[in-house]
């Protein structure tokens, strides 16, 4: 009787796809910025927003998940997908920052080559989260997970690269502490986005 009177389930699925939206988002205006440094600082305002606006939804991801007595997935679950999610947002934000700190005047191919990875790495994320709400396939979320993990890796070796190269070239000291810096939240964002994909993949095999 208590559980029929209780909030139940709430709007998980829906939280989680507008922020997977926001991820998106900042993942496309870092690919530009890392494209084009002239216009760096309003491709940061873009990311600055989108990290802004989910922050609010992860926010409201949590307050819901506090008030609602029935949730659709384990509440350890909602908890760690929506704060790794966010997660990805905010090591973007902090790369954007970093460029316009550091005033970073050139980049190279293997940075763009590295942003890249990184949205198309966000893309699978939000077609990951995007599944999730419906766990009758459960092959096409595990598939996409496996592409995430793929970019992941490739994304390994393109920085195995630009280190290399880096160091064999760069002979300004303080460039070449500024762009490994670069390099290693650009790795890392894909990191986190495995990071998802890990807790994704969690859910479905416990539910399939």
């Amino acid at each position: 009787m208590l559980s029929r009177l209780m909030p139940r389930e709430g709007r998980f699925f829906d939280l989680f796809n507008a922020h997977a939206a926001q991820i998106v988002e900042g993942s496309r205006a870092l690919a530009l910025l890392v494209a084009n440094l002239d216009a760096s600082a309003t491709h940061a305002e873009r990311i600055d927003a989108a990290e802004h606006n989910a922050d609010k939804i992860t926010h409201e991801t949590i307050a819901l998940l506090h008030k609602t007595f029935i949730t659709p997935l384990d509440r350890d679950q909602i908890h760690q997908l929506i704060n790794n999610m966010d997660d990805v947002l905010d090591l973007i934000q902090d790369l954007a920052e970093s460029i316009v700190l550091y005033d970073i005047r050139r980049l190279s191919p293997e940075a763009q080559q590295l942003a890249q990875i990184c949205q198309m790495t966000c893309d699978r994320v939000r077609a990951a989260v995007a599944l999730l709400s419906d766990l009758k396939d459960p092959e096409a979320i595990l598939k996409t997970c496996e592409e995430i993990d793929r970019l992941e890796s490739d994304a390994d070796r393109v920085m195995r690269s630009a280190m290399s190269r880096l160091f064999r070239e760069e002979s300004d000291v303080k460039q070449l502490i500024k762009l490994r810096a670069i390099y290693e939240l650009l790795e890392l964002i894909t990191d986190r986005c495995e990071d998802v994909a890990n807790i994704i993949e969690g859910i479905v095999l416990e539910h399939s």
